[in-house]
């Protein structure tokens, strides 16, 4: 069997890294890795004809025996040995590495530090939601000898994974947004899931790093003080005197106002909702620890604007929209809706779509979603299973809450039954793909 250390050799002379035989350029190295539906195994031969320099196979191929040993290189676990040669060439390179992780906001506050630590430095950051097993490898391949600091996003299901994860980025600092009531299935509990997600903090202590933590969170700062010896830098809106400026529907932006160097200075962002100051103040933070001039980070806050479906505002020809729906669980349900509450919007609307893998506690905390939703809007339209027993148990007036199978049939009805001037919250797991709604509104 091929080492780390001889397959790395291999790599070098190859143009880059992929696992897609769909992507294939010339010179690169293929990773067959299996999924549910498809293994990669079966596409090695296809990707070698296109142009892959080595195609990286855990099982024998009945098909183009030639390639064997000499392009069709045999190892006992595909995906372990991507997982293997990424964290060897982390090793490679002392550059430092902000490790990102979360309940809530975890893409949102590592695009936020990607373009404030961009304004000083050459950077490689998470691309969109590259976050797993898979995605974190081939964000560390992006590393070359042009790169000052990385900002890797970690996301996790359950217990382990942020540490299977840290051993592969080795972070030199790093934050955990928050902690919720997310993937209980696969966490258990909340309490799960704070030990999991402390997992960063637990390597970032054993390796002498940095954590960024928000002051103003109970839970955070209870994990912190649970870890003897960690090196901690806190930011937090109430820990350091911010004030949220009120919203408009005419202006319904996040706007801050914070003291600097005795003078007020107002960041006005292009994000929607409260509840994202927490992650303004964190890229403040880790600007500051890399020191990156307070007026250029402040820049690059405001320049940032959210895109796949995250505290975006789109507006129609018909209506306006809060698009909120990459994912949602039950914090990330309430500080939205809460947002919603406090903003007079006219023609208030909700759409929501199930919580998913939230386990045995799934009925309890839609109800609980619902019952504040009820509070919030005249109009709500819910999607899934869940939030249609919700309803029933709720015994939520018709005329207030509809409910839909799939996103399919709330498309047919608001076709059948227009909206039109109405200000509208879209939130959902991604699962439950609650952006498909915008097409008809």
């Amino acid at each position: 069997m091929i080492s780390v250390e001889e397959l790395y050799a291999l790599y070098k002379r190859c143009t880059g890294i992929t696992t897609d035989s769909r992507k294939i350029k010339d010179g690169v190295m293929f990773f067959a890795l299996k999924g549910e539906k498809f293994d990669g195994n079966d596409f090695a031969v296809d990707a070698l004809k296109a142009g892959a320099r080595y195609a990286i196979v855990d099982r024998f191929l009945l098909e183009g025996t030639s390639y064997r040993g000499r392009k069709c290189i045999v190892v006992e676990n595909s995906l372990e040995m991507l997982q293997n040669l990424a964290a060897y060439h982390r090793k490679q390179t002392d550059i430092p590495v902000v490790g990102i992780t979360g309940t809530n906001g975890k893409t949102t506050t590592k695009e936020l530090v990607a373009a404030v630590l961009s304004r000083k430095y050459n950077i490689v950051a998470t691309q969109d939601n590259f976050n797993n097993h898979i995605g974190v490898p081939l964000t560390l391949f992006r590393l070359d000898e042009k790169t000052d600091l990385a900002v890797v996003e970690m996301g996790a299901s359950a217990p382990g994974e942020i540490a299977e994860l840290t051993k592969i980025v080795q972070p030199t600092c790093g934050l955990i947004t928050t902690v919720g009531k997310a993937h209980l299935q696969g966490f258990g509990s909340f309490e799960g899931v704070k030990k999991a997600k402390g997992e960063l903090y637990d390597i970032l202590r054993q390796k002498g790093g940095v954590v960024f933590y928000n002051a103003d969170n109970e839970d955070l700062c209870e994990m912190v003080s649970h870890r003897q010896g960690l090196r901690t830098r806190k930011y937090g809106v109430r820990e350091q005197g911010v004030k949220i400026l009120p919203t408009t529907a005419e202006a319904p932006y996040l706007r801050l106002e914070l003291e600097r160097e005795g003078k007020p200075v107002t960041i006005s962002t292009h994000l929607i909702g409260a509840y994202n100051a927490d992650n303004v103040m964190a890229a403040l933070a880790v600007g500051d620890f890399f020191e990156v001039p307070f007026a250029k980070a402040v820049a690059a806050i405001e320049a940032y604007t959210p895109s796949n479906s995250r505290s975006q505002l789109v507006k129609t020809k018909s209506n306006t929209l809060v698009i909120d729906a990459y994912n949602a669980n039950p914090s990330s349900m309430k500080a939205a809706l809460d947002n919603f509450a406090a903003t007079e919007f006219p023609g208030k609307t909700l759409m929501l779509g199930d919580m998913l893998e939230l386990g045995q506690e799934s009925s309890e905390e839609h109800r609980a979603v619902l019952s504040r939703a009820m509070e919030t809007a005249p109009d709500i339209y819910v999607v899934g299973e869940e939030f249609s027993r919700a309803s029933r148990t709720l015994h939520a007036d018709s005329r207030q809450v509809k409910a839909f199978p799939d996103i399919e049939a709330l498309k047919a009805y608001v076709q059948e039954h227009p909206l039109q001037e109405r200000t509208i919250l879209i939130k959902g797991s991604n699962g439950i793909h609650m952006p498909k709604v915008v097409e008809v509104l």
